[in-house]
């Protein structure tokens, strides 16, 4: 970020950087700190949300910050390359893989979104400003495989006092065999575990587990030299604990929750998968049990689909969906209030196809 000074919590700024010749990307350094930055994601673009250097983008951007104009990540042609968060170190990928961005690739521009969690040392009369970023590897020479973004997400409500599952699954319907080489796991406070998995005839296989609380990097995928290929299904759990005497919303801000597993993948050539994202609403109106693309045998889900893998802890779920523990609103109030602002939040930042259907579909 070149000098900026957000004056709000929770402000989303991006940066843009327009692309001429073809570049391939094969590593990431991030420069940023937990206590200012929530996260940051680097997408590529087709066009930007804005033309401005810098602006606001995100649900909050309309309110956030009169210091900036305000847009969606991107215009058009929306593909998430890089995430960080809870300082999270560098990333440098496998040999012979790159994303490919700028020339004849159908990324133009390099936007980072940021989402600011503390921004009281910007605050007046403090001239402090900041410069949060990403120092990119990059070669001019084609590698042979090249790298892509599939994210699965979930909406949805955590009941008070409970512990309670987001899941999401989609038919992998495509053309290409992709074969994930990292993962990533993103909640805010109340993430216990995120796993996800690729279910094929049946047979569930781990691509990775974490604890979202550790550094939110991509770490090597749980199984190696995995494959996903037309007709598997791909699935992701988020595990929560909610401590808390209300329910708790997916939604952008940092008191809020999110739901994200993110599979770093590459293929052979440069043909990567046309679909980018797996989003579902979330309990209490979406789990496993309610998938139709395809049989998931529910039986045979691993046990160690809510265990933390760094401590051991097993978490089960003690949600329900009686009024006492959702709160006062009726279910009609909740899904106004709750599924459509995180799908509109959703499309603000990737709007495609894929997120327009989502909303039209609620």
């Amino acid at each position: 970020m070149p000098n900026v000074k957000p004056q709000h919590k929770d402000t989303y700024l991006c940066f843009t950087t327009q692309l001429n010749n073809s570049l391939y990307i094969t590593g990431f350094e991030p420069h940023a700190k937990m206590q200012t930055a929530h996260h940051m994601l680097l997408y590529g673009c087709k066009t930007p949300g804005r033309q401005d250097k810098v602006w606001n983008c995100g649900e909050m951007a309309a309110t956030a910050n009169s210091a900036y104009s305000s847009g969606p990540t991107c215009a058009s042609g929306a593909k998430i390359i890089f995430g960080w968060a809870m300082d999270a170190p560098s990333l440098v990928l496998p040999k012979d893989v790159a994303f490919k961005v700028g020339g004849d690739s159908d990324i133009d521009y390099l936007v980072l979104q940021i989402h600011y969690k503390d921004v009281s040392k910007f605050l007046p009369p403090s001239t402090e400003t900041d410069n949060s970023g990403l120092t990119l590897t990059t070669t001019a020479t084609p590698l042979p495989k090249t790298a892509g973004i599939y994210l699965l997400g979930s909406s949805g409500t955590l009941p008070k006092k409970s512990v309670e599952y987001m899941e999401t699954a989609c038919a992998f319907d495509e053309d290409v065999t992709i074969h994930p080489i990292s993962f990533r796991t993103h909640t805010h406070t109340l993430g216990r575990v995120v796993s996800g998995f690729r279910i094929r005839d049946g047979k569930w296989t781990e691509i990775g587990r974490k604890s979202p609380q550790q550094p939110q990097t991509f770490y090597n995928v749980t199984t190696p030299n995995i494959s996903v290929k037309k007709g598997d299904i791909l699935a992701a759990r988020c595990t929560y604990e909610n401590t808390k005497d209300h329910p708790v919303n997916v939604g952008p801000t940092a008191d809020d929750e999110m739901c994200n597993f993110y599979i770093m993948y590459y293929v052979d050539g440069d043909k990567t998968a046309e679909r980018k994202y797996c989003f579902n609403s979330g309990p209490p109106y979406y789990s496993w049990d309610e998938f139709n693309g395809g049989d998931m045998n529910l039986e045979a889900i691993p046990e160690t689909a809510s265990t933390d893998p760094t401590g051991g802890k097993k978490w089960i779920r003690t949600g329900d969906n009686t009024d006492e523990q959702w709160g006062e609103r009726s279910m009609d109030e909740r899904d106004t209030e709750d599924l459509l602002s995180y799908i509109r939040y959703l499309a603000s930042l990737t709007p495609n196809r894929e997120s327009q259907d989502l909303y039209d579909n609620y």
